[in-house]
């Protein structure tokens, strides 16, 4: 088991530490840490970076993932923005979610809702290791093909 130092600042104080809604899911919901009573409207084709109140400080070698929920996806049409948002080992500022509306209908958040979901991965390293000539990357058997080349199925 990974451990992650986090703070909660404190507008999050009383919303929890992120926390998988079932013991095999494999991300931790993210919530809304705004002001008590405000509601903040999204209407449709709008987007808004919502805080969750956290810090985190992620060991080097890992990310944080900041995901869509599907259910709000499905239901409502809102989602992250830039998913997977991408939260850095050496990043000390708070998580914040850049939701957008892509319904038909204005979409309420309200302090404590559940916006998003964070999963901490791996996050590899990697050293190029350029190439004078396109053979020596070797050949495959679906070569160039992409966008659809592999077909539906």
């Amino acid at each position: 088991m990974l451990t992650v130092a986090i703070h909660l600042l404190p507008h999050g104080q009383d919303l929890g530490l992120p926390e998988p809604a079932t013991p095999h899911a494999a991300g931790m919901d993210l919530r809304a840490a705004l002001p008590e009573g405000e509601i903040w409207t999204l209407e449709p084709g709008s987007r808004r970076l919502v805080p969750t109140g956290l810090v985190l400080a992620l060991p080097t070698g890992f990310e944080g993932q900041v995901r869509p929920r599907s259910g709000l996806a499905l239901r409502h049409g809102v989602t992250v923005l830039n998913a997977p948002g991408t939260i850095d080992a050496d990043y000390r500022g708070e998580v914040a979610v850049v939701l957008i509306n892509h319904g038909e209908a204005p979409f309420e958040v309200r302090r404590g809702d559940r916006i998003a979901q964070l999963v901490v991965a791996p996050a590899t390293p990697c050293a190029w290791s350029p190439q004078t000539d396109l053979a020596a990357l070797g050949a495959t058997q679906r070569g160039e093909g992409g966008y659809g080349s592999t077909g539906r199925s």
